[in-house]
């Protein structure tokens, strides 16, 4: 079983900022699709690095996509999942990439080099859920697997 609570923008906007592996949802030959990203955020923009080539940059090429990031505690089973939606652009401006950069020095995942894109999506849409998930008592958990 599943508890879900809605989240304010402002706690949204806290989490996300803490995170640091998301998902871009996007539309790929009229299906939908999603590619894991590492990001950060910055005010109230996601921001990640794309290759060159591939669905994902053709993707983010001034288009409306999503984005998901979320994480659930293993020993609580406490956790959170956030989605935004907005309008992608390339950031060109060297200034702007440079402090994007200095942002993202302790970021693990983010990965620019000469032939990436760096893209923003603002925030236009925000909501996120608390979630906790109730496990299944020992018993009902083997018979559900034991099928």
């Amino acid at each position: 079983m599943t508890e879900t609570a809605e989240l304010t923008v402002a706690e949204c906007l806290r989490l996300l900022r803490a995170g640091t592996i998301g998902r871009v949802v996007f539309t790929s030959a009229a299906m939908p699709a999603a590619e894991p990203v590492g990001y950060i955020l910055d005010r109230d923009e996601v921001v990640f690095c794309v290759p060159q080539d591939g669905p994902l940059s053709m993707a983010t090429r001034n288009a409306v996509v999503g984005f998901q990031a979320d994480d659930v505690d293993p020993t609580t089973h406490i956790g959170w999942s956030v989605l935004g939606i907005g309008r992608t652009y390339e950031v060109t401006d060297p200034h702007r990439r440079a402090a994007l950069a200095a942002l993202a020095a302790d970021a693990r995942p983010w990965r620019s080099d000469a032939t990436s894109r760096t893209i923003a999506l603002p925030l236009q849409q925000l909501s996120g859920h608390q979630i906790r998930l109730t496990p299944l008592p020992d018993t009902a958990a083997d018979s559900v697997c034991s099928r």
